[in-house]
């Protein structure tokens, strides 16, 4: 593979992980005072979306779900939510805890930055390590499944504000493109999005080095991620045992089969969605300035400038990863907070 693909892989399945002494501090400081800080749950949540994908990964999916100090407590109030997609190669549990949601959480709505909301991370790690949040017969529906399963799922079993005003998406990386990817097509689930350093806005199969065939991916480190991406966006259902193609065989570049790359790329799709993004009470979109995925996240924010789509954009001294978890607590639930219709 190429620069590109490299770039993917490296950037990814790097998580910011939060050292182990960091998170034990965080949750140290509630400890005292146990009326003002939230629960959480770890659940599961079964995608009739995802039932029958060609890969074989469970329909059943872990949740992480962060309910906040009230809660137990106000047995009539309800709560804005907040789904929060997670990064290439990683699990819902590794950004729960390398963001320290609970605490970040408590803490923002002890200090007055952000009001009390649920936090829902969905697990979408997959047999090729990530779902990349799309709609594929071999991944399955990614896309129905956060915006409708999981969704409904959520407001039968919670205190939720069961309306679009009062729900939010989020992501980081490959999270981040689900992010941009789910809130162009569905702005009847959200009404407000927070984009972080979006992975795969633009994919150009012609930067990947040919040679691989559909039924001998490649091997090595970066198999999964070229295997996650081909399975989401380039899916056969003739194609057994991979169920999906790549955009190079015998060393030649299958145009087809490319074309299906470059048409995920919400690069290429963001002028189909334009009314759906003029629904959106408030769009962030924020990327390290150090970030390989730096050139573009300026393209999108430059975009939706270019197509009068109401949004704001930061780029800030950082990489792909290292100022997650603060800009998570500075950034992110704050924008929630002060964007999404909360409870009377």
């Amino acid at each position: 593979m190429k620069v590109a693909l490299a770039v993917f892989v490296a950037a990814c399945t790097f998580v910011c992980v939060a050292p182990e002494s960091s998170a034990q501090k965080a949750d140290e400081a509630h400890k005292g005072d146990r009326g003002k800080i939230g629960s959480w749950e770890k659940i599961k949540v079964h995608g009739k979306s995802l039932e029958g994908n060609l890969e074989g990964d469970s329909p059943d999916r872990d949740v992480f779900v962060y309910l906040p100090p009230s809660y137990a407590a106000s047995a009539n109030r309800r709560y804005p939510v907040v789904y929060f997609l997670h990064g290439y190669a990683a699990h819902a549990e590794t950004y729960w805890k390398s963001l320290s949601v609970p605490a970040a959480a408590d803490a923002t709505i002890a200090d007055g930055s952000a009001r009390e909301m649920i936090l829902v991370l969905p697990d979408a790690f997959t047999v090729y390590d990530g779902s990349m949040f799309s709609n594929s017969p071999t991944t399955g529906d990614w896309e129905t499944y956060i915006a409708r399963d999981l969704i409904a799922y959520i407001d039968g079993h919670y205190r939720t504000i069961a309306d679009r005003i009062a729900r939010g998406l989020a992501g980081h990386s490959m999270g981040g493109y689900g992010t941009v990817r789910i809130g162009m097509k569905h702005p009847e689930a959200f009404s407000v999005l927070y984009a972080m350093s979006s992975c795969c806005l633009m994919n150009d199969p012609q930067r990947l080095v040919p040679g691989a065939s559909a039924n001998q991916p490649p091997s090595g480190a970066l198999a999964h991620a070229l295997s996650s991406q081909a399975a989401a966006w380039a899916p056969d259902t003739l194609n057994p045992p991979t169920y999906f193609d790549l955009p190079t065989k015998d060393g030649e570049m299958l145009p087809l089969i490319a074309a299906k790359w470059t048409t995920n790329s919400p690069l290429v799709m963001v002028d189909q969605y334009v009314p759906g993004l003029k629904m959106y009470r408030a769009i962030a979109i924020d990327v390290g300035t150090k970030d390989p995925f730096l050139t573009t996240n300026t393209q999108l924010e430059q975009a939706l400038t270019r197509l009068g789509v109401t949004h704001t954009f930061e780029s800030y001294d950082g990489d792909h990863g290292n100022r997650i978890t603060a800009r998570f607590a500075a950034k992110v639930l704050p924008f929630f907070s002060a964007n999404l219709t909360a409870a009377k």
